[in-house]
């Protein structure tokens, strides 16, 4: 296999993958590039040449956690690496974080606007402090939401006060940093103890600000992600080559960094 890790994608149940796309779709006025079903993202991998897709799943409401971990248990494979979901307004928080350690999961996804947080409320330290005890990633939306108004819940500014609570916390800032706020990502994210993942930043900003980011930040905190189905795996990948980054920064991203973060 290539190596290759894709760490930002999203994937459904069958019985419910043919409802959430459209909707979706509607909700951010995108097109999904696949159907949403596990099956549909392991092809997209074999045409992009992918090794692992690291699912990232989001619970909107606090009952979903159940659910969702055990469909990530049923998913789990050599190529598939699930992510469940924590939400802020658990009861249970920490209770199921311990839940998703025993059971061997790599880490949680979480999403200021869909779970309705600010990524920086002091009520969730103890939940920070927890992963950071125990080494389990987090990976967040990071930026604005396409799906949602502009208002600022998981901007740059956030992701670094809770990088300097918590600097052994394993984060992972999707959309380069805050999708739509690099500038400030530049100013404020760039040298700080964060994992940087590129889904949307390769579509949607200019190839070389990305590159000019990627250079600036440490080598070893930059992931490749695509948000798939929301953009195509093989193009984004291929928008990434483009980018002629030092061929051994290119490896760090595109595979090298995700297994150690993955400890895998």
């Amino acid at each position: 296999m290539s190596g290759i890790i894709d760490f930002h994608t999203h994937a459904f149940p069958d019985r419910v993958a043919s409802a959430a796309i459209p909707a979706l779709e509607a909700e951010g006025n995108i097109r999904a590039h696949l159907d949403g079903t596990v099956a549909g993202l392991l092809a997209s991998m074999d045409r992009a040449g992918i090794d692992r897709s690291v699912v990232c799943s989001i619970a909107t409401r606090p009952e979903q956690f159940e659910p969702i971990l055990r469909w990530s248990r049923a998913i789990r494979s050599e190529r598939i690496v699930p992510l469940p979901s924590l939400h802020p307004a658990d009861p249970d928080l920490l209770d199921h974080l311990a839940l998703v350690q025993a059971q061997g999961f790599k880490g949680i996804k979480m999403h200021s606007y869909y779970q309705d947080y600010l990524l920086d409320d002091p009520r969730l330290d103890p939940l920070y402090a927890s992963l950071a005890e125990t080494g389990l990633i987090l990976v967040i939306h990071a930026g604005y939401d396409i799906a949602y108004p502009r208002v600022r819940k998981a901007d740059p500014g956030r992701i670094r006060t809770v990088c300097r609570r918590f600097p052994e916390l394993k984060l992972v800032a999707t959309h380069l940093g805050g999708w739509d706020e690099w500038e400030e990502v530049e100013q404020l994210l760039v040298g700080e103890p964060v994992w940087m993942e590129l889904s949307f930043a390769l579509e949607h900003l200019d190839g070389e600000r990305v590159r000019r980011i990627l250079l600036a930040h440490p080598a070893d905190r930059l992931l490749f992600g695509t948000d798939s189905p929301w953009t195509d795996q093989a193009a984004s990948l291929e928008r990434l080559r483009q980018l002629r980054l030092p061929a051994e920064l290119l490896t760090r991203i595109t595979g090298a960094n995700g297994r150690r973060l993955l400890g895998a």
